[in-house]
């Protein structure tokens, strides 16, 4: 356990960012489920903005260090290519 005053306000703080990172996580992975059922539901109408909705939210995980970039460009790459499949053409 922790002996120095800095180790344990070092501990405290791990602890409180390991959660909000837990809960960061565990919101994107809601919101590409989500994007991702409204894709195989096919809603056109909804569908345009939980897409960018999902991709904001994902670009805002990179900034918060808690998904990395190219993590992040393939997630948007896949939720926009099956969109664009399941969209009829136009």
């Amino acid at each position: 356990m922790a002996t120095h005053a800095s180790t344990e306000k070092r501990l405290r703080q791990n602890t409180r960012l390991r959660d909000r990172n837990r809960q960061l996580r565990s919101e994107l992975r809601s919101a590409l489920k989500s994007a991702r059922r409204a894709i195989e539901a096919g809603g056109a109408s909804d569908l345009g903005d939980r897409l960018q909705t999902t991709q904001a939210l994902i670009d805002r995980m990179v900034t918060k260090g808690i998904i990395h970039r190219n993590t992040a460009a393939r997630y948007k790459s896949r939720l926009t290519r099956a969109a664009a499949q399941a969209s009829p053409a136009a």
